[in-house]
């Protein structure tokens, strides 16, 4: 009995010990952005991975622009997320981003707005960062009367840019009224010049780790290799991340990550695009290790 106790005690000495240094060392704080049509209750699965994988984590997902207002221009969205992200930036040590679908191109606008941020980890779960062009059930949802060949009629005008899908609409057989018309994706991806070109490629700079996930089962993200950061040429062939324009160009400082080490793939297959942020094994694989 002496001996259980000894040992208990032991335990529960250590047990201590690991308490005390996570509560001195700790974790970054997390910011989770959801997607098209989400809100914050998609993603208690994915908060409570990272709680029990890294105790005490401070975890946001915010309720902002939530479900229909999801739809509102990125623009106007990347305004409100700005703000509300800023006010969790105050950690010395930096933070973690997960960005989901739609959400990961909010990242990006908020991040190159934000010259002064201390983002760690920039994580894209399932994120059309190079566009979309396809027939998901997403968009027949929103224009059920259009198919992917005829959607530039209404994305590439001034009208359709006040809609959030329309702003990565990247139609590969429009490309010159994908390149006039695209006041979100195209300046992003430094596909077009503009005053903040510089700047915006310096802040994407500051990212410690960009983390690209994504899958040939998505269903949604449309080709799937958006997610990282390949797309379709006028062929309707995929043209990987490395041989895209703006990575040879290192137009927003991608190819400058990459040759750092910074850029990290992770393709899983088997995993619908709803399913990203509540699947554990993707969180295992994929984010648990870039959340320190």
């Amino acid at each position: 009995m002496a001996a259980l106790i000894i040992g208990c005690c032991k335990h529960c000495a250590f047990m201590w010990t690991v308490l005390m240094l996570s509560s001195v060392v700790g974790y970054r704080p997390v910011i989770i952005v959801h997607g098209i049509l989400d809100g914050p209750k998609q993603f208690e699965i994915l908060a409570k991975y990272i709680n029990e994988s890294h105790p005490g984590t401070n975890v946001t997902t915010f309720a902002l622009y939530d479900y229909i207002s999801s739809l509102k221009p990125l623009w106007q969205q990347v305004e409100g997320f700005r703000q509300a992200i800023a006010s969790i930036m105050q950690s010395a040590d930096g933070v973690h981003l997960i960005c989901f679908s739609q959400g990961g191109l909010i990242c990006r606008g908020v991040l190159a707005t934000l010259p002064t941020h201390n983002v760690h980890s920039l994580i894209f779960l399932a994120s059309p960062l190079a566009g979309q062009y396809g027939d998901s059930y997403y968009l027949r949802y929103f224009f059920p009367k259009f198919i992917k060949t005829r959607l530039f009629h209404i994305c590439y005008t001034a009208w359709g840019q006040k809609i959030s899908v329309c702003n990565y609409w990247n139609d590969p057989h429009q490309r010159e009224r994908y390149l006039q018309s695209s006041n979100y994706l195209a300046p992003l991806n430094g596909e077009i010049q503009h005053v903040n070109s510089t700047a915006w490629r310096d802040s994407f700079l500051r990212i410690h780790t960009l983390v690209l996930i994504g899958g040939n089962n998505d269903g949604v993200i449309t080709p799937w290799q958006s997610s990282i950061f390949g797309f379709y040429n006028s062929n309707d062939t995929v043209v990987e991340m490395e041989n895209q324009d703006y990575y040879q160009k290192d137009a927003f400082g991608l190819k400058t990550l990459d040759s750092r080490g910074a850029v990290v793939k992770c393709v899983v297959p088997g995993v619908w695009h709803t399913s990203w942020h509540s699947n554990l094994m993707v969180y295992q694989t994929c984010i648990n290790k870039w959340l320190t």
